[in-house]
């Protein structure tokens, strides 16, 4: 009679089903909710079980208790006052693959008042039904660890065959390649566009500071922001010191610096170590939006009457704010005097278009570049023998400080070893990518040629964009030195760049013009050979 009371009671009771899968891919697969699910309700119905509501965890690993599902339903039980509720699993594995974490989810689940039931195996609390309960933990958590162990050793052999194994980093996305096993990864455009456009223009100078390569990214339709529409420095900063972008893999915690990757890279090695140069060189100062954008040539411009740059701001007076650039430096003659912004920048296009040279020395400079650019992709090639030297050379010296490392025990020197190993592996990897393009332009000369000869043509072209940008690049591409501006007077003779001052004294008669095979090229260091820009 008290079994058949106990039976009546256990198909009169109510039943709650957790299912609980630890990554999206196993959604697709039979071990996903669905699948879970049903046959949780397949045992429910057998048992005579009401089964009240599901509960959920996706994505969250067997190892941990703290999920949002699991906490729910322990929730959800404790909220019930004398009522008796099964909580039914698909497999010991669902509820938990660590033992620690299944007695501790075990304990707690009967704590609110809940009986754990599964189809796959029978709890009871007697010794050797525990047993059994605690093997089968054990024998889960074991699978989780293996799982894991074998993920992290695929994902080594992965980087070691050249292959990014991680989240894929903006710009890249992963997809599948003829003649690659599994999916690598590819450039994702248009945002790898952009991307390039941020690291070159921030590795040549055209963005003079990391607030730059920002307001870019910010004002880029494509590049990712966050919900606040804005890039966050941090975002920046990985950008620009990510050697991925290189084609090479970096992941110091497998031992691996400065693996070629597999994967098309957006950069050339040359452009990130330029990049790493400017980034220990300069300090990040925050930008202020309201005076770079609405004065482009403030702090380039300096008082001719005490030499400090000048700065600007807008001024409140009758009908309104007006916009001003003046000195600032206490003492100047000058001191707070105000000139109109129309007035300097006027002024300044003025003198950007006295600065276009006449036609016929606009062709002879083409003609003398083009016969140039020939010149030095010959020299270039023959470089090539004599870097690959250089290259045997870094690897004697390896070989070396590792013959040293193997001889000493000292903890310190061995360091300072593998910082000199690790300085020359960067050397050797710079010098093997200009070995490979050795006598190959980085662009098509036509590509070059036009781009160059447009800007030395009419520089005043470019400093009428929208983008602030391309206005400090003309200012940094065209001038050697700051602009002297003395109030009343004007802007004072103007020290341009190299290519300005030859057109200007080929312009004035102060050189002769002679044929390429006249002149005779500097010597290149390593770092400017086999480049051909």
């Amino acid at each position: 009679m008290k079994a058949h009371t106990m039976e009546e009671k256990r198909k009169n009771a109510k039943a709650v089903i957790y299912c609980r899968v630890s990554s999206s891919a196993q959604v697709k697969k039979g071990d996903g909710l669905g699948s879970q699910e049903t046959r949780c309700r397949e045992f429910a119905r057998h048992k005579g079980f009401g089964v009240e509501t599901v509960f959920h965890d996706e994505g969250a690993s067997g190892g941990i208790i703290d999920r949002p599902g699991m906490q729910s339903m322990l929730t959800f039980l404790k909220r019930q006052k004398k009522q008796e509720y099964f909580v039914i699993i698909d497999d010991i594995s669902r509820l938990a693959r660590g033992i620690d974490a299944h007695i501790q989810l075990r304990t707690s689940i009967g704590a609110a008042g809940g009986t754990l039931v599964s189809p796959s195996i029978e709890f009871g609390e007697d010794s050797d039904s525990i047993l059994v309960e605690n093997l089968l933990a054990s024998v889960s958590q074991h699978q989780r660890q293996k799982n894991a162990e074998q993920t992290k050793n695929r994902m080594q052999a992965r980087v070691r065959n050249g292959y990014w194994p991680f989240s894929p980093v903006v710009g890249y996305r992963y997809d599948s390649v003829p003649g690659h096993v599994g999916r690598m990864l590819v450039p994702d455009e248009p945002v790898a566009s952009v991307v390039k456009e941020a690291l070159e223009s921030y590795a040549s100078g055209r963005f003079d500071s990391q607030s730059e390569v920002k307001r870019f990214l910010e004002r880029s339709a494509h590049f990712p922001k966050n919900k606040d529409g804005e890039v966050v420095y941090q975002r920046v900063d990985d950008l620009l010191n990510r050697v991925l972008y290189a084609g090479y893999l970096d992941v110091p915690k497998w031992g691996l610096s400065l693996h070629p990757a597999k994967h098309e890279p957006l950069i050339s090695y040359e452009t990130y170590q330029a990049i790493q140069k400017r980034m220990r060189g300069q300090a990040k100062a925050p930008a202020r939006k309201d005076l770079t954008q609405d004065f482009p040539l403030r702090g380039f411009v300096t008082c001719g009457a005490c030499g400090h740059p000048m700065t600007a701001c807008w001024s409140t007076g009758t009908g309104g704010k007006y916009p001003y650039y003046h000195c600032h430096s206490k003492g100047c003659i000058d001191y707070r005097k105000s000139i109109r912004k129309e007035k300097m920048e006027e002024e300044f296009e003025k003198l950007l278009l006295q600065m276009r040279p006449s036609r016929n020395l606009f062709f002879v400079a083409s003609t003398m570049f083009q016969e140039l650019w020939t010149q030095r992709q010959a020299m270039a090639q023959q470089d090539g023998v004599s870097l690959k030297s250089e290259i045997r050379q870094i690897e004697r010296k390896v070989d070396q400080y590792l013959d040293r490392i193997i001889a000493t025990e000292q903890t310190s020197v061995i360091t300072a070893y593998e910082n000199q190993i690790n300085k020359l592996e960067e050397q050797k990897v710079a010098l093997t990518e200009k070995v490979n393009n050795c006598g190959r332009p980085l662009q098509p000369f036509d590509e070059t040629f036009r781009t160059a000869m447009t800007f030395l043509a009419n520089p005043q072209k470019l400093w009428s964009s929208d983008r602030i940008e391309d206005k400090r690049a003309v200012l940094r591409m065209v001038f050697a030195e700051k602009l002297p501006y003395r109030r009343n007077e004007g802007f004072r003779t103007a020290q341009t760049s190299l290519p300005f001052t030859l057109l200007q004294g080929l312009e004035g008669g102060q050189y002769d013009v002679a044929r390429p095979e006249r002149l005779e090229l500097p010597t290149l260091g390593s770092e400017d050979r086999c480049s051909i820009h």
